[in-house]
């Protein structure tokens, strides 16, 4: 059958798992609609590698440049949904049924990456579900406190070369992505030049860190957005490469930088490399609407189980 113009692959006797509408009345009414998304998968509930938790007061800077409508932001509004405190977030987050999250957190600038870093040890520990992130930035001894987070437990890092306005192929950080990849550490990169370019977006600088570490564990933030072709074109060459669907196919992203309905068939052929991302909490609409608009693009019920849950148990080893 047809739904919102695509094909539906499913049976029509079938019920939809959820509505295609954005919008949930009640955050109690939200999380029983998350949770009736993943139940009706058959998941044991959902893993979200892209959300962000970081200093109290970093945060609201970050809050507060959304709020001003900050360069990055491309100019336009963007409210944040989900403005509560951290344990409230947090605890959102296991009422949706978020099983694994992740602390994305990074600096904009040299010295903060070691302090944020002490930080998330300590976010982690008193955070259950959260999959202890940290994150570097192009700086001498940026090796050395990369690895002392590899060896205090960090699962995962986070890079953001837009806010950072660094080059990914910066010879200060070769090391360091070396180390990352020996370890098998998986690093989610902000890389795409949405929603406003940077010098060093896009997928040229960061595929020169692929030629140099192939291994790397790599995970496109926003599918690359708007360079959604080009990076599914390094997943298709670079076997470690995933893609996170952070903010991509929902109503703002498509009025903005819409998807490329003749790429779908490359993005179902690698479903086993592609990982649900949200964004969460700083993003202009509910939660389950980021589910609403991957179930809505008719790829079926196996690809939503291995990319709403399945990919990401397997690459962090999660039961």
């Amino acid at each position: 059958m047809i739904v919102n113009g695509m094909t539906d692959h499913r049976s029509p006797q079938k019920p939809r798992i959820g509505s295609a509408e954005p919008a949930v009345p009640g955050r109690g009414a939200e999380a029983l609609e998350v949770r009736r998304f993943w139940e009706g998968l058959g998941l044991p509930g959902l893993i979200d590698v892209h959300t962000h938790f970081m200093p109290e007061r970093v945060l609201r800077k970050v809050w507060a440049y959304f709020d001003a409508l900050g360069p990055l932001t491309g100019g336009v509004e963007w409210p944040i949904t989900y403005r509560a405190e951290e344990r409230e977030r947090a605890d959102l987050l296991r009422d949706f049924g978020v099983r694994a999250f992740t602390a994305m957190l990074y600096p904009h600038k040299p010295g903060m990456a070691r302090w944020l870093n002490d930080w998330a040890v300590g976010f982690a520990g008193r955070t259950p579900g959260c999959l202890h992130t940290a994150t570097l930035f192009p700086e001498p001894g940026v090796e050395t406190y990369v690895r002392e987070a590899v060896d205090a437990g960090a699962r995962v890092f986070k890079a953001h070369v837009q806010v950072g306005a660094y080059d990914p192929a910066d010879e200060l950080l070769d090391a360091a992505w070396g180390l990352l990849a020996e370890a098998a550490v998986p690093v989610v990169v902000h890389c795409g030049s949405g929603p406003a370019p940077g010098r060093h977006t896009g997928p040229g600088p960061i595929g020169r860190v692929l030629a140099r570490h192939p291994g790397l564990r790599l995970i496109v933030a926003h599918l690359g957005m708007p360079e959604y072709e080009d990076f599914l074109g390094l997943a298709e060459r670079y076997p470690q490469v995933r893609l996170d669907t952070t903010m991509a196919f929902t109503d703002f992203s498509e009025d903005l930088m819409p998807f490329p309905r003749g790429a779908l068939p490359r993005l179902a052929a690698l479903g086993d490399r592609v990982l649900l991302g949200s964004d969460f909490p700083n993003i202009p609409y509910p939660y389950v609407h980021q589910l609403h608009a991957l179930e809505r693009l008719g790829l079926g019920e196996e690809w939503l189980r291995a990319v709403c849950h399945d990919n990401a148990a397997k690459l962090f080893a999660l039961p």
